[in-house]
């Protein structure tokens, strides 16, 4: 798909990869960029830098990701692309609160099936369809070493896509994934932690690829290309790529915050 001319809605736009995405969509031509996030203040100067609307947004919550649709569908009519990019980090091995796992969930799992409620069937009816892109993380395909529940919730991140792309990929509906290892946001420690092993991307980077694979209509969007590679590995021999991790494992453990 070709960002020019269409309407595109980007959370966890504030910063980041949302920040950079929203910036490249509006060079690229869109019609219109939609930007979502909880922190108003640098929301505002998004929207303000892409001509585009702020609609401050908890995508933990599904009310709220039905008033971000409803926001963007009254200001331009209808949705052509959804970039459902909100992330939290989490580095406390197995053991971060209930509280912490449960917003995990919604926000790496819920939120992409909650925008999906709301607009797979309205972008298949379209012209043109739509397409959904879900923000998952090399994590969500090799896992993690430093927090479970990262890990875990990225894992369902990619299946959520999958599932998006099997049932709807031929009504109408692209779907691709984004996968990156470590990429310079706030979420990022100084040296990529287990995931920098590769170099760190700045997120303008990202969104360079981001509008590349969408031209291509390709499922991954992999900024790191190394992580093919790992994927490759992983399913020749599970148990030799689980060794692999469990040294990645013992080599970072010294340093975890859990310990």
């Amino acid at each position: 798909m070709d960002v020019r001319g269409k309407i595109a809605v980007i959370t966890g736009a504030a910063s980041g990869i949302g920040r950079a995405t929203a910036l490249k969509f509006h060079a690229e031509g869109a019609a219109g960029v939609v930007v979502a996030d909880l922190n108003e203040a640098a929301l505002k100067q998004v929207a303000d830098q892409v001509g585009g609307l702020a609609v401050r947004t908890d995508v933990g919550r599904e009310a709220d990701i039905q008033a971000l649709v409803a926001a963007a569908e009254a200001r331009y009519g209808r949705v052509d692309i959804y970039f459902s990019n909100a992330g939290i980090g989490n580095s406390n091995g197995l053991d971060p609160d209930d509280a912490m796992w449960d917003r995990m969930w919604r926000i790496h799992g819920m939120a992409h099936v909650w925008a999906a409620r709301a607009l797979a069937d309205k972008m298949c009816a379209q012209p043109d369809g739509g397409y959904f892109l879900v923000t998952a993380s090399a994590a969500g395909l090799l896992n993690i070493v430093e927090s479970a529940a990262y890990g875990v919730t990225k894992h369902a991140a990619v299946a959520i896509a999958e599932w998006l792309s099997i049932a709807y990929g031929r009504k109408g509906l692209r779907v691709s994934c984004l996968c990156p290892q470590a990429v310079r946001t706030g979420m990022v420690p100084g040296d990529g932690g287990s995931a920098g092993g590769d170099g760190i991307l700045s997120a303008e980077v990202v969104a360079d690829e981001i509008v590349r694979v969408m031209g291509e209509e390709t499922f991954l969007v992999l900024p790191h290309k190394e992580v093919l590679q790992y994927m490759r590995r992983k399913t020749e021999d599970y148990d030799r790529w689980l060794g692999g991790m469990q040294k990645l494992f013992m080599k970072n453990e010294s340093k975890a915050p859990w310990k």
